[in-house]
């Protein structure tokens, strides 16, 4: 199979096809690596579904097999002309974990660990709004709407818009942070580049845990986790929820209902009206 020949076909396909810059980059990567694996194979029509099943199964994870398929998927039906080709190997359902989220009290010790300003920022926007990590990065100043009090998410995943709300309290933070860091057209401008970096985000997450000694996995995404869980044990409306968050169900926005400690610990068990200690019987000598 001709590398350079199926790959730069693709390419061009996937960028007519898809809007979003995530999928487009990740398809081609999957796409690479297939045509790569099949080298020997003359064209890509030759290729037998076994051999991209077994293809598949090497992939370490799930979620890294579903990519793979949907990727395999796009390439026969947008390039090749075999929208059937696959048609006939199902995905994979992907586990169901639950996220481990904070509680308040731990998300206040990140507060109160965090002494740069910057950081401070860049936590504050994460749990207030819980924006993803890659809206957090592209936010501007254009997109904050001080006059009707919230913020508007431009191209977010599934180049989607949203609104989410602008919270009173950070209204001050950025003010003195536009103040002391002058940055011009993103919130966020990086040491040397106009955007400040995803990694760079995880890093900043990852040390304020660490200093506040939080003994949980902490990542950038678990902070939207603990902001959408919090607002379910505040009792926010969970299809509200689901609009903030952007979820195209509600389904997805229904796992919070799920990890709020308050509902699962509050609920009445059928044991509290037993009395567990036994009826105390008396026994004669």
């Amino acid at each position: 199979m001709d590398y350079t020949k199926w790959y730069n076909k693709y390419c061009v396909d996937c960028d007519l096809k898809y809007s979003s810059e995530n999928t487009r980059s990740n398809y081609k990567s999957c796409v690479s690596l297939f045509i790569t694996k099949f080298k020997c194979v003359d064209q890509p029509q030759r290729v037998s579904n076994d051999d991209i099943k077994q293809w598949l199964l090497e992939a370490k994870t799930i979620n890294t097999r579903k990519h793979r398929l949907c990727a395999v998927k796009s390439f026969y039906k947008l390039t090749v002309g075999m929208p059937c080709k696959v048609n006939k190997i199902e995905y994979p359902k992907s586990s169901k974990k639950l996220p481990i989220v904070l509680s308040v009290s731990e998300v206040q010790r990140m507060f109160d660990v965090c002494g740069n300003l910057k950081h401070k920022v860049i936590l504050s926007i994460l749990y207030a709004c819980g924006l993803r990590v890659s809206e957090l990065v592209n936010l501007k100043w254009a997109h904050i709407d001080r006059s009707r009090m919230v913020i508007n998410i431009i191209g977010g995943k599934g180049n989607k818009d949203r609104q989410v709300m602008l919270a009173p309290p950070l209204v001050p933070l950025l003010e003195q942070y536009y103040y002391k860091y002058k940055s011009k057209e993103f919130v966020l401008n990086g040491q040397t580049t106009l955007m400040y970096s995803s990694r760079s985000v995880l890093e900043v997450v990852k040390q304020l845990s660490t200093k506040a000694n939080i003994n949980k996995r902490v990542y950038t995404h678990l902070m939207r986790h603990c902001t959408f869980t919090h607002m379910v044990e505040g009792g926010v409306d969970i299809n509200l929820i689901q609009r903030l968050a952007g979820h195209e169900s509600v389904k997805t926005t229904n796992m919070y209902l799920h990890t709020s400690h308050s509902l699962i610990s509050g609920i009445n068990s059928p044991i509290n009206s037993i009395n567990i200690q036994g009826k105390q019987t008396f026994v004669p000598k």
